[in-house]
């Protein structure tokens, strides 16, 4: 029966016959060097969502400022509360 190809294949006796063993690397040492973290790092203070409720004229006028517009709020509420920046 002709071996079919594709980019993994199921390994055969023969296959595990002709494998060597990387000396000096366990096979956990190994799992975890394959496996890498997803995502960004994780902050020493992350922000925190939470619902807030802005009178619309204010919330339009953040807006219109464009992206980045809750990072500004965020900052003027900072100086507004005389808090360092972060």
């Amino acid at each position: 029966m002709p071996r079919k190809i594709d980019e993994n294949p199921e390994w055969t006796k023969k296959d595990f016959a002709r494998a060597k063993r990387h000396r000096g690397v366990s096979l956990e040492t190994l799992g975890e060097s394959i496996l890498r973290k997803r995502g960004r790092p994780k902050l020493e203070s992350p922000k925190e969502s939470i619902k807030l409720r802005i009178d619309a004229d204010v919330l339009a006028s953040y807006r219109e400022t464009g992206s980045g517009w809750q990072t500004r709020i965020n900052d003027d509420l900072r100086k507004a509360r005389k808090l360092k920046a972060s």
